[in-house]
């Protein structure tokens, strides 16, 4: 199954400079917790952004026309090459950035992302709409010592086609 995992804006923005632009504890144990385990399919940007590289304890594939090998990552020219290198029951979750979000929110079956009450006064990546999705979970959150600002873990499925 092919899951998207972000953390959004208000405006959809997810980053800024190639990092993150919120900063929520909660969201990072979250996607630690789904993410953990299973495949995870990155832009090389995204892969660059992360402090130590590849992720413990999870499949690190990253998409990259420029480079070919990474320290304990399998390296794809791209989105389709990656998926024919995984398998039908794997549990895949696309972690960024917004040029892979764009390339897979067609072919994904489920959303997991954080919503975030704010928008920020910087961005320059952002999140493919999402309107068509339908909410099946949330969690609202308000902020606190750790959390700046108001947001809610939101899951969402594709809709189905109602037509016959």
């Amino acid at each position: 199954m092919i899951n998207i995992i972000a953390a959004v804006a208000k405006n959809l923005a997810i980053g800024y400079q190639n990092k993150l632009i919120y900063w929520l504890p909660n969201d990072l144990k979250r996607f630690k917790s789904l993410t953990t385990g299973n495949t995870i399919i990155m832009g090389r940007l995204t892969y660059q952004s992360l402090p130590n590289g590849a992720l413990p304890n999870r499949r690190n594939i990253v998409i990259s026309t420029t480079i070919s090998s990474l320290p304990n990552c399998e390296v794809y020219k791209s989105i389709d090459e990656a998926l024919l290198h995984c398998n039908e029951n794997e549990d895949i979750f696309i972690i960024g950035g917004a040029s892979i979000y764009s390339k897979t929110i067609d072919i994904a079956q489920k959303l997991y992302l954080t919503e975030i009450d704010d928008t920020p006064e910087h961005a320059d990546a952002y999140f493919p709409n999402y309107e068509q999705w339908t909410l099946v979970n949330y969690q609202q959150h308000t902020t606190d010592d750790k959390h700046k600002y108001n947001f809610a873990f939101a899951d969402y499925e594709r809709k189905k086609d109602t037509n016959p």
